[in-house]
């Protein structure tokens, strides 16, 4: 017997008959049909034809096909119909059905209706019509029987809601009630004698084409599809093909169509819903499994803490994998065993509680911290920083805990260390403090001194040379007046240097009370009181109505002021136009900053490295007098007040001095105290 293999022509034979049989079968069924059916290439060739148009019209399908054109086949005086009737169809896709004379045989015509549509390929390029030809030389439009029978089932079907129809082999309309003729917005008279081409739309009969066929052929059909109305609505219809079998032959079919819309829609909704619940409930799975996923790793792969989980006697039920790298301990050694095993026996009194106690209150108030030392597998220790947190579902009851557990070693020597550190800078500080202080006792023991020792022999200077001025009188000589008048300008020159000297000091250790000043009533004083000083001065002031108001010491920001709108009034002395503004801008880094201008003289800023230094001036004491002082105290104060002070200036081009002060949270409008007013400009 032989066992070998079938050969792949041997398996592939049985394949090639069924494929052979059902091709066979379809073309019988395609040159049986009950109505002709053409195709034609855009030439108007008839490129196929089926056995009914040939036997209609009397010829051969070699005389036909590829050798004739629809023209031939035409009438004369219907062969423009035919061209345009294809031309359209290649132009829009579409055309509607054509009557048309077609020339048997024998002479005579042959009184047919076209139904065409357009066949593409896979590129959308044409390929042929697919043209039904139906013959009404013996159809009669008002062949319709009017019998008493008839008028009781007509009665009763247009009661029906199913749509009813039937249909001859021909596919002529013999029947059809109210529902069926209302869907294609007619009347059932209307389609009594209509072929089914003219019912139904062109781009619907190659979809039901061959269902008609099989159901003339004695198959019925029964499917479900979607198909338009006359008001455009797409409707679902659950479709019934019947063949009407008259003495062993089919005569014709019944069209039986259900609206299944309302159905379908709810089916419709149904499967969306559930396609929605399946979905989200999808993405909510992938959404609980890629945050298991993350939280597992990210458990497994924290490196200074670690999580593990004990249940409410404090025995261990889930050893992690970070558990499991920082104490040491494999899962099947720790698993079941309590907790307590991970804690130091030895903790010198640096944890607060006992392992119990930390349990109890953990479930006591929901989480509790602790730090001290916990153990590893080799029996070394490390400092710990324990967090225990009590799990419970929505009813309130406790599932577990988790023991989240950071290795803090580090931290506690770095602790350490900076306690060491600390206790040593308090030593420090306070050794210097006493420096400090030590300082501050010779500072004062300075400052006493040249208020009273220094300060008197300048007052015998100038007392002893008012008296040589009055005693000599007219009698000295210009030489012996000048060299007095030098020596008294000299010791009023010390003696204000040593009244700045000390401001300056004391402005180093006096407090700042820093209270709500208003700025506007403060500059009004400071420039009426520079006004009654200069009174043969022109000077034009422009002072900002809206300034802020500010947190200070009055008395220190008027004295401010004052310096530097003494310091404008007294470098603008040679100009007749001299104008002083005062005002305040937003700062682009943050906060606010005021200003004092001038058109004075005006410095070289690039040599006024010294500006805020005491005794330091820009200009010789023959062009403007002073001391120096000035600048210096009003920078000191600014600093005091956690300011800072600046300047913009060119030789002959007038002097600005910027300066920072910090604002008031809120700015109410003050009253200025009168008394103050007088102190100030006093």
């Amino acid at each position: 017997m032989d066992t070998s293999a079938p050969t792949p022509e041997q398996q592939l034979a049985p394949i090639t008959d069924e494929l052979m049989a059902a091709l066979n079968a379809a073309r019988a069924l395609y040159d049986n049909a009950p109505c002709g059916l053409l195709a034609l290439d855009a030439d108007l060739r008839c490129v196929n034809v089926n056995q009914t148009l040939l036997d209609w019209l009397g010829m051969d399908r070699e005389d036909v096909v590829m050798f004739m054109t629809l023209v031939d086949l035409a009438a004369p005086e219907c062969r423009s119909l035919a061209s345009t009737h294809v031309e359209q169809l290649l132009i829009s896709g579409r055309t509607e059905p054509l009557s048309l004379m077609l020339l048997r045989a024998n002479g005579d015509f042959l009184q047919a209706r076209l139904t065409s549509t357009a066949i593409y390929d896979a590129e959308g390029q044409f390929l042929h019509t697919s043209t039904m030809v139906a013959d009404q030389g013996n159809v009669s439009v008002n062949h319709v029987i009017d019998g008493p029978k008839d008028t009781i089932l007509r009665s009763i079907t247009n009661r029906i809601p199913a749509r009813l129809a039937y249909y001859d082999k021909n596919l002529i309309c013999r029947f059809a009630n109210n529902a069926h003729a209302q869907r294609y917005a007619k009347e059932p008279e209307d389609m009594v004698g209509s072929h089914l081409s003219e019912v139904v739309r062109p781009e619907v009969l190659p979809e039901i084409m061959p269902r008609v066929l099989a159901t003339l052929s004695g198959q019925a059909q029964n499917f479900e599809a979607a198909r338009k109305g006359a008001d455009g609505e797409l409707n679902y219809f659950d479709i019934h093909y019947i063949p009407d079998l008259q003495n062993g032959s089919v005569e014709g079919l019944f069209i039986e169509l259900h609206d299944i819309t309302e159905r379908r829609r709810t089916e419709e909704f149904v499967l969306h819903a559930n396609q929605d619940l399946e979905e989200r409930v999808r993405e909510r799975s992938e959404e609980l499994f890629a945050s298991e996923q993350r939280y597992r790793l990210m458990v497994d792969a924290i490196q200074d803490y670690c999580i593990y989980f004990v249940d409410e006697t404090g025995a261990v039920t889930e050893w992690t994998e970070s558990a499991q790298r920082l104490h040491g301990h494999q899962r099947s050694q720790i698993v079941g065993q309590s907790y307590e095993t991970l804690m130091c026996t030895d903790n010198a009194g640096e944890d607060e509680v006992d392992p119990s106690q930390v349990l109890r209150l953990a479930k006591d108030h929901g989480q509790w911290e602790s730090r001290g030392w916990r153990l590893r597998e080799d029996g070394s220790r490390f400092w710990a920083h324990t967090v225990l947190t009590a799990l419970r579902n929505e009813a309130g009851e406790l599932q577990a805990l988790s023991s989240i557990t950071r290795d803090m070693t580090a931290a506690k020597s770095l602790e350490d260390v900076m306690n060491d550190l600390n206790r040593e800078l308090e030593k420090r500080v306070a050794e210097r403090t006493q420096q400090l202080v030590a300082a501050n006792k010779d500072l004062d023991v300075f400052s006493h001194m040249v208020s009273h020792d220094l300060r008197a022999p300048l007052r015998h200077i100038a007392s002893f040379v008012s008296l040589l001025q009055e005693q000599t009188g007219e009698s000295a000589d210009n030489l012996a007046r000048q060299y007095q008048t030098s020596i008294a300008k000299a010791a009023k020159r010390m003696s204000s240097m040593i009244e700045g000297l000390l401001e300056y000091a004391r402005l180093g250790r006096v407090s700042v009370d820093g209270q709500p000043v208003p700025l506007t009533p403060l500059l009004h004083g400071v420039v009426a009181h520079l006004k009654q000083e200069n009174p043969n001065r022109s000077i034009e002031w422009s002072i900002d109505p809206d300034l802020p108001v500010v947190r200070g010491d009055a008395m220190l920001l008027a004295q401010a002021w004052g310096n530097l709108l003494d310091n404008a009034v007294k470098y603008t002395g040679k100009r007749t136009d001299a104008v002083i503004k005062v005002g305040w801008k937003v700062n682009p880094m943050g906060g606010r900053t005021f200003y004092v201008s001038d058109n004075g003289a005006g410095f070289d800023l690039e040599k006024a490295h010294n500006l805020f230094v005491m005794f330091q001036r820009q200009h010789h004491s023959m062009d403007f007098e002073g001391t120096g002082t000035g600048l210096a105290l009003a920078q000191r104060i600014i600093d005091r007040h956690g300011g800072r002070i600046w300047s913009e200036t060119a030789p002959g081009a007038g002097c600005t001095f910027y300066f920072t002060l910090p604002l008031e949270n809120i700015e109410p409008d003050l009253a200025f105290p009168e008394s103050s007013m007088v102190e100030l400009t006093a």
